[in-house]
């Protein structure tokens, strides 16, 4: 590895260097606990199950509570081999630092944790609070991570009135994008009940493959919604379907669908489900019915969230940033029902997820400085 010029690129090498595939920490969060308490941060501990939270606060003054919101756990490598360097042994190589979580989140996390050891030096007396929120379980299940927390945080009266989340949403230059919604995913798991037989003799069985197809093209065919705001259209997306012995002669007892809906704040799940349910009886199968509810969509209307990083963006990018409710999820899903408005802003999302991830230096070495900038706006010139 090429030798760190800076503090964010250096913390952004020891996190790559913990091999924290979800839900593992492997001491992420003791090291930047450690940071953060000589720079006068309160540190909590929240741990449920296997997975690792950190709730670290600044100020207790009057004023509003922003949060920053990331993860310290990655997805897995892949085989190793396919890297052209060791994925948990962080590289630079000609301006561009390699390694997995570089972009997705490690450089982010790293850059929090910069930036708000900056601002707790510069403002010692801040108005208002200004935390970290870290995870072990972004990129797994994301059922002991920020979704605990959030329902700890509620139980006890935790107020945040605003949340950055350092996902990588750049797409090409650091800042064209800000994300400022997300779409909600629900998931479902379906089983059709059938009479297995002879395919000789249909009229003696019940071929749940044949009776389910309706319904099922109704449902991946149907408009939903026109779509809402910025965002898209809901829609509906079958990702698998199993059924059968194998045998070609034998009609299934059984079959089994997997479908996923991503959908925009003209829903909520329990209606979607309901519809859902309402078209399958409407069919007259014998069904079970398994649901998974991801997460509720959020949407950060106009207001000091939105225009601050508008404005630091557009000062670090040289141009308005686009404002987006695009992508999958993130864990400020669990956030924005507390009250908060949510929004994103990290590194650019080329590589995330893929052999060879990597972050530009230059980039990496940018973020604590446009982190700093928009808290100071919130907290500071805001005041």
């Amino acid at each position: 590895m090429s030798a760190a010029s800076s503090d964010v690129l250096a913390l952004t090498c020891e996190l790559i260097g913990r091999a924290s595939v979800t839900p593992q920490d492997l001491g992420c969060q003791d090291l930047i606990a450690q940071r953060l308490q000589r720079a006068g941060f309160a540190c909590e501990r929240l741990r449920y199950g296997e997975v690792d939270n950190l709730w670290a606060t600044h100020g207790a003054g009057e004023g509003p509570t922003l949060v920053l919101l990331g993860h310290t756990d990655v997805v897995p490598s892949g085989p190793a081999d396919s890297w052209a360097s060791d994925p948990f042994r962080p590289e630079i190589r000609d301006g561009v630092l390699y390694g997995r979580g570089a972009a997705d989140m490690k450089g982010s996390v790293a850059a929090f944790v910069v930036a708000l050891e900056r601002f707790a030096a510069r403002h010692p007396a801040h108005r208002g609070r200004v935390a970290l929120l870290l995870t072990s379980d972004e990129e797994g299940d994301a059922i002991d991570g920020v979704r605990k927390v959030a329902e700890t945080f509620r139980a006890r009266g935790e107020r945040i009135d605003w949340c950055v989340t350092g996902e990588p949403s750049s797409t090409r230059t650091l800042g064209d994008l800000l994300r400022v919604g997300r779409r909600g995913t629900l998931s479902a798991t379906l089983s059709v009940i059938g009479v297995q037989g002879h395919v000789a003799y249909p009229d003696k069985a019940r071929n749940p493959i044949h009776q389910a197809m309706p319904a099922l093209s109704e449902l991946a065919a149907r408009s939903w919604d026109q779509g809402y705001e910025t965002f898209p259209p809901t829609t509906l997306q079958i990702s698998n379907i199993h059924a059968g012995t194998g045998a070609n002669n034998v009609i299934p007892g059984e079959l089994q669908v997997l479908f996923n809906l991503r959908y925009n704040p003209n829903w909520d799940a329990q209606r979607l489900e309901r519809e859902c349910e309402r078209v399958l009886q409407a069919h007259g199968l014998e069904y079970r019915l398994q649901w998974f509810r991801g997460g509720e969509p959020f949407y950060t209307p106009e207001g000091p969230l939105r225009a601050a990083a508008r404005e630091v963006l557009g000062r670090f990018a040289g141009a308005s940033p686009e404002e987006s409710t695009g992508g999958g999820t993130s864990d400020a899903r669990f956030i924005a029902p507390l009250g908060a408005h949510c929004i994103e802003i990290g590194p650019v999302n080329a590589s995330i997820h893929k052999v060879d991830e990597n972050v530009s230096v230059a980039d990496l070495e940018a973020l604590p400085e446009l982190y700093l900038a928009l808290i100071e706006r919130l907290l500071v010139e805001n005041g």
